[in-house]
């Protein structure tokens, strides 16, 4: 789960697969992640393989989940790995190293095979702590999701209960799909998949799908993210093969593949930089020559108007909470 920054260390993570991307690379696997706007096979079958899917979700009341049948089944005898989350805000970081953990002849740099190792034959608790304890893992999950520099306490500024957001992942492992939820005492499982290169993702949509059906129908507090094998490898040595054979007519359209996948590493290595990057003092800058300017005031009026514009559709569709402040 996470929440505001605590003495943990951990902070928040973005939903981002340029955030997760880079975590993965950090850790020295041959994968990617991206963003799922559909859960269509179409969509799905593009991104093959598929090694997991991430999903993240604002949570409900556990009651909303067992009403309507979602939870699955408990299974203290599973043989994979998993592990709880012991501390906040590393709900993320947690569910990627589930979902790794249970990748066979998993390809990893030397120190996350060792913590994988050095985890086996624990108990999930044990191996939570275990894993939140590793300090090279927590300076990669910080890396990309800086704490903020900015403090209100002390202020007397009341603090109004926010909305707590969760990652889990979803896998197969032993031929059944596999709900692994750190804040779970047990992995849950949700039934068998046919042995069809898309039969685990069919039983996971169905699982995922049932689950987004708990919200209201205009409801945007979850993202599904899918860690896939990395298709650069792949394409250059298809283009070689082309290239070898001469099939100028495919190579050239191979190579433009590959430039637009390029283009994308680039533009998530610019953002990437930028969420490095401390901007406070940028912020700070702006906000005082809107005030040199005498703009600021009327920059405050106008963004309180599009919030309570904004705090009312949200009214109208059915959601609550929301301050126009």
């Amino acid at each position: 789960m996470s929440g505001d920054d605590d003495l943990s260390g951990w902070h928040l993570t973005e939903s981002d697969p340029a955030v997760f991307t880079e975590l993965l690379k950090t850790l020295g696997t041959p994968y990617i992640v991206d963003d799922l706007h559909s859960l269509d096979p179409d969509a799905l079958s593009a991104l093959q393989p598929i090694r997991a899917l991430i999903f993240l979700f604002k949570c409900l009341p556990l009651a909303t989940e067992e009403l309507n049948g979602l939870a699955g089944e408990y299974d203290p005898d599973f043989t994979g790995f998993f592990a709880h989350q012991t501390v906040n805000n590393a709900c993320a970081t947690l569910a990627v190293i589930n979902a790794l953990g249970n990748i066979p002849s998993l390809q990893a740099h030397h120190r996350l095979t060792d913590l994988l190792n050095f985890t086996t034959g624990m108990d999930p608790q044990t191996c939570g702590m275990t894993i939140a304890s590793a300090d090279w893992l927590r300076e990669a999950h910080n890396d990309l999701s800086p704490p903020s520099t900015i403090s209100l306490d002390g202020l007397g500024i009341p603090k109004d209960t926010e909305d707590a957001y969760h990652f889990v992942v979803y896998l197969p492992v032993s031929g059944s799909v596999y709900e692994l939820d750190g804040l779970k005492p047990y992995p849950v499982r949700h039934g068998t998949f046919e042995d069809l290169d898309d039969g685990w993702l069919r039983r996971a949509r169905e699982v995922i799908e049932n689950r987004i059906t708990t919200y209201p129908p205009s409801a945007i507090e979850f993202s599904l993210l899918a860690v896939r094998d990395d298709p650069l490898p792949a394409m250059n040595k298809q283009l070689e093969l082309l290239q070898e054979s001469g099939s100028d007519a495919a190579a050239a359209e191979m190579l433009l593949k590959i430039s637009d996948e390029t283009s994308r590493r680039e533009q998530w290595a610019f953002e990437n930089s930028l969420r490095r990057h401390n901007h406070i003092g940028l912020a700070h800058a702006t906000l005082l020559a809107l005030e040199k300017a005498s703009l600021l005031q009327p920059a405050i009026e106008n963004a309180r108007k599009v919030m309570r514009e904004r705090a009312e559709r949200r009214r109208q569709d059915g959601f609550t909470g929301m301050d126009e402040d």
